[in-house]
């Protein structure tokens, strides 16, 4: 089992919360597309089988919604040149609702692709005007029933909360509107405000003023009580379904199985190392076309950082992490070495441990970032390559 995640670095604005990469202009998008399948070439024996079938595709970005049918058509011929694929394949691109026209709905669902994940992040226009939305609340409505009628069954969309405003109303309307749509998956993720966007700098400047930490708790608890009343499981801190509707490669990021991330600023992990490409369209383009090379850093995991990255990533999910597996198989006996803490975690009622399985209660959630730091024996260290 295997995934494969294409990074699409463009965007028609900048959105004032987001942190990842991406560039508003489009010029070099024609030659990203021709060195994103040259690295594709280059890198198609990365995956440890590469004779495995891909089991997802994911198209995420920046706005992949922004490419045409044309070159969408290419990269796929790319992929179904150089990789084996599944036919059970799931298949995701995210989408900003304004590209979501009938037009381009056709376009996609005559595609390979068979997974929409929809940016709507709010039903309210003034909140989606404070966060440099390119798209209006009535677009987020009509984007996820046009993806509907187009014959997209299959559909996240991504709501934040904890945006700044007198009272939980808004937030209350945002999570009653989602629910009239029935889509079978959610993303919910807190207003994280990082230092390089243009929140980051207003609230630098004292422009802008972030909600208190206990509004933004008291969002997050609204949001279990509804998703769950509405017959939703929380299976990952931020990610919600319908029963049997995860998302398979996000999944598989939690599990720890081997992906190939394409791109500039992608992550790969090969399941021994991790790798992460250069965060630059010229240069990448650049690199990929003349000189055939991937600009990259190289994190070779210890079996430490291996145990550490299990840490991570399981205990963020409703299976919680195996601390009988963390011990045996990688070699860190949090069961013995920090059992002090551990009981107080079970104590304070932020988790459960059961069978060697911690697993964070709806109050260890919100405390999450702090409790895995708590219990990391030291930090992964990278080496350039």
């Amino acid at each position: 089992m295997a995934g494969l995640y294409l990074h699409i670095p463009f965007c028609k604005q900048a959105c004032h919360y987001c942190d990842f990469h991406f560039s508003t202009s489009l010029g070099l998008k024609g030659q990203f597309v021709e060195a994103l399948l040259r690295e594709m070439a280059l890198r198609r024996h990365y995956l440890p089988d590469p004779a495995a079938p891909l089991e997802t595709i994911y198209f995420g970005g920046g706005t992949p919604s922004l490419l045409t049918g044309e070159e969408l058509s290419r990269i796929f011929d790319a992929i179904q040149a150089h990789f084996p694929v599944s036919p059970q394949a799931e298949i995701t691109l995210e989408a900003n609702p304004d590209d979501l026209t009938a037009d381009k709905l056709a376009v996609l669902a005559a595609s390979p692709i068979n997974r929409l994940s929809i940016g709507l992040q709010s039903f309210h226009e003034p909140h989606l005007r404070l966060m440099n939305r390119a798209h209006s609340a009535q677009e987020s409505w009509e984007a996820v029933r046009r993806a509907q009628a187009a014959g997209f069954e299959n559909i996240s969309v991504d709501l934040i909360y904890g945006v700044p405003a007198a009272s939980h109303t808004i937030w209350e309307a945002d999570l009653a509107r989602l629910f009239e749509l029935g889509v079978p998956h959610v993303s919910a993720y807190a207003l994280t405000i990082e230092p390089d966007t243009a929140f980051g700098r207003r609230l630098k400047k004292g422009t802008f003023v972030a909600p208190p930490e206990e509004f933004v708790a008291q969002q997050f608890e609204l949001l279990l009580a509804q998703l769950r009343a509405h017959g939703y499981e929380q299976y990952e801190i931020s990610n919600f379904c319908q029963p049997g509707r995860e998302s398979r490669h996000n999944g598989n990021y939690w599990r720890g199985v081997p992906y190939l991330g394409l791109g500039p600023s992608a992550h790969s992990f090969d399941g021994r190392s991790r790798q992460y490409a250069v965060a630059n369209n010229p240069q990448y383009v650049a690199a990929v076309l003349e000189r055939g090379e991937v600009p990259a850093t190289v994190e070779h995991l210890s079996p430490l950082d291996q145990a550490n990255e299990y840490l991570l990533t399981t205990l963020r999910t409703s299976r919680g992490c195996d601390l009988g597996h963390l011990r045996d198989a990688l070699g860190l006996d949090l069961l013995a070495e920090r059992a002090d803490y551990l009981r107080s975690l079970t104590d304070q009622h932020m988790a459960t441990l059961t069978n060697n399985t911690l697993r964070l209660t709806d109050a260890g959630k919100l405390l999450a970032d702090h409790i895995t730091l708590e219990l990391f024996t030291e930090a992964p260290a990278a080496t350039s390559a």
